[in-house]
């Protein structure tokens, strides 16, 4: 390929709602934080090792009958969510939870540590406010989740 020597039309999308092929035998409900597994399948956010959460799915998808990937299902990232929570405390603020289960998260790695993103706002002990940077958060073992300068702007904004 050579560089431009031309304008041209570059298309682009807003990265926090993608598509993503399901799991063989899953459903996934609409508001239930979900996860990739090494083969890039979607299924609904477990403790699970070499998981990965993408963010929260924008609608309800069965994929009971059907091969891995038969479906898609839209995902939303790049944004605080609200979801219970097993035991947190106001002074968590600004750390890393992970997954408990596909609504459920925790301060504590669990047996696997899969993050699901940072506490962005405390409600009780058993419910709380994550943001899930758009794309999702990396995988357990991975250096700590960072967000960059845009999405904490982002978030700043939503929180005020």
């Amino acid at each position: 390929m050579t560089a431009l020597a031309a304008d041209r039309q570059t298309q682009s999308r807003h990265t926090g709602l993608q598509k993503y092929p399901v799991e063989a035998g899953e459903v996934i409900y609409k508001g239930a934080m979900v996860s990739v597994d090494d083969d890039g399948y979607l299924m609904p956010a477990q403790d699970t090792a070499a998981h990965r959460v993408v963010g929260v799915a924008d609608e309800k998808v069965d994929n009971t009958g059907g091969a891995d990937g038969a479906k898609d299902c839209r995902v939303l990232s790049g944004r605080a969510f609200r979801f219970a929570a097993s035991s947190i405390t106001q002074a968590m603020l600004g750390d890393l939870m992970h997954v408990v289960d596909d609504q459920t998260f925790d301060e504590g790695a669990g047996t696997n540590g899969v993050p699901c993103g940072r506490l962005v706002e405390f409600i009780s002990t058993t419910e709380g406010w994550v943001y899930i940077p758009s794309g999702g958060v990396r995988k357990a073992g991975i250096a700590d989740a960072t967000y960059s300068a845009n999405e904490t702007a982002m978030l700043n904004d939503q929180l005020q």
